[in-house]
C-alpha cells in the first residue's frame, strides 16, 4: 500500500496494509524468508524468529546456522527449513564461504542477526550481505551489535533495509532515543534520513520512521513484552511481511502492529507479567484473521463493532 504517512498506526490502517492472499496460491507465492541467524547461546532466538514468520504467514522460511549448530535445531520446529553454513572453528561461521552460500538460496527477504554473536566472523559476514545486492534486509540484536563497530555501514548498503533496535541497540549505533514520544519520534526520524533505511525504535509507542521523513507510532505500551525473545518474534513478523511483498516501511508498521495487538490480547488474559515470547506465535495469525474481518467489513461499507476482549 501507499501514501502512509504520519501518526498513529491504528487497525484500519493495519487492516488495509495486509497483505491479499491469492485463493490459488501455494508456499512459493506466499513469500520465502530466509534467516541468518543463531549461536550455541541463543538457538532459541533463531528458532523463535523462523517460527514468527511462518505465522505471519509466509510460505517458506530457511534458518541458516552454523553447522555445528544445525543438528541441534533441525526438526525442533518441524515447518522450517536448516542449512548449515561453513565454519571456520566450531560455531563460527566462515563468513565468505558463508555469504556465497547464502547469496544462492532463492529469497523474498533476509532476516539478519536474531541469535547472532557480535563476532568478527558475523561482523565480516554482516558487512557481506548488506553489500550486496538482493531482497529486503531486517536486520536486528546482533547484526546490530556488529554495525555499531562500522563507521559509515549505512554507506554501503546495496539492498533495503529495516533496522528494529531497542533504546540501548540506538544509542551504541550512534543516536539517543531520547526519554518523550515526540524526543523519540525525534531521534528515529533523524536515524533513518541519515542511515537511509527504516528505523524501527523498539520500546512503548514504538515509533517507524523511513528516510523518506514518513513515520508512525504504534499506539501500544506493554509491559509484558519486556521477556527476553519478543524481540526476535518481531523480527520474524516483519520480515515475513517484507517476503510477502509488502514495501520495507509499510512492512515494519504491520509487524509492529502485529506483534503488539498480539501481545495486547495475551496481556488481556494473562496480566502484565509471566508472559513468553512464544506465547505470541499462535496469537499473531489470530490478529491477522481479526484484521482480514476488518478489512473486509471495510470494503462492503458495513459498520463493523469489535468485540470485547480484541482479535482473539
Amino acid at each position: 500500500m501507499t501514501g502512509l504517512g504520519s501518526g498513529l498506526i491504528d487497525e484500519i490502517a493495519a487492516a488495509r496494509l495486509l497483505p491479499e492472499r491469492d485463493p490459488r496460491g501455494h508456499k512459493g507465492t506466499f513469500g520465502r524468508v530466509l534467516a541468518v541467524a543463531g549461536s550455541l547461546d541463543y538457538a532459541g532466538a533463531a528458532l523463535m524468529a523462523g517460527s514468527a514468520a511462518i505465522r505471519a504467514g509466509s510460505g517458506l522460511v530457511t534458518l541458516c546456522v552454523p553447522a555445528s549448530l544445525q543438528p541441534i535445531i533441525a526438526g525442533r520446529v518441524p515447518e522450517l527449513i536448516t542449512r548449515g553454513l561453513a565454519e571456520s572453528a566450531p560455531f563460527e561461521v566462515d563468513a565468505v564461504a558463508a555469504a556465497a552460500t547464502v547469496g544462492e538460496l532463492q529469497h523474498d527477504a533476509l532476516l539478519l542477526g536474531p541469535g547472532l554473536p557480535p563476532s568478527r566472523a558475523v561482523a565480516r559476514l554482516s558487512a557481506a550481505l548488506l553489500a550486496a545486492e538482493g531482497p529486503p534486509a531486517v536486520v536486528d540484536a546482533g547484526a546490530l551489535a556488529v554495525l555499531a563497530g562500522m563507521p559509515g555501514w549505512w554507506d554501503r548498503l546495496a539492498r533495503p533495509v529495516v533496522v528494529t533496535p531497542h533504546p540501548g541497540e540506538f544509542a551504541r549505533l550512534g543516536h539517543k532515543a531520547g526519554q518523550s514520544d515526540e524526543e523519540r519520534r525525534a531521534a528515529a526520524l533523524e536515524a533513518a534520513r541519515s542511515w537511509g533505511v527504516t528505523v524501527v525504535l523498539k520500546g512503548a509507542h514504538t515509533v517507524i520512521a523511513a528516510s523518506d521523513g514518513r513515520d508512525l507510532t504504534a499506539p501500544f505500551e506493554l509491559p509484558a513484552l519486556g521477556t527476553g525473545g519478543s524481540g526476535d518474534v518481531l523480527a520474524g513478523v516483519i520480515a515475513s511481511l517484507v517476503g510477502q511483498g509488502l514495501a520495507p516501511f509499510e512492512a515494519a508498521a504491520l509487524g509492529v502492529y502485529l506483534h503488539a495487538r498480539a501481545a495486547e490480547d495475551l496481556s488481556s488474559h494473562l496480566g502484565d507479567a509471566g508472559m513468553m515470547a512464544t506465547d505470541l506465535l499462535p496469537a499473531i495469525p489470530r490478529v491477522r484473521r481479526h484484521l482480514a474481518a476488518r478489512r473486509e467489513r471495510d470494503r462492503g461499507g458495513r459498520l463493523g463493532f469489535e468485540a470485547p476482549g480484541g482479535p482473539g
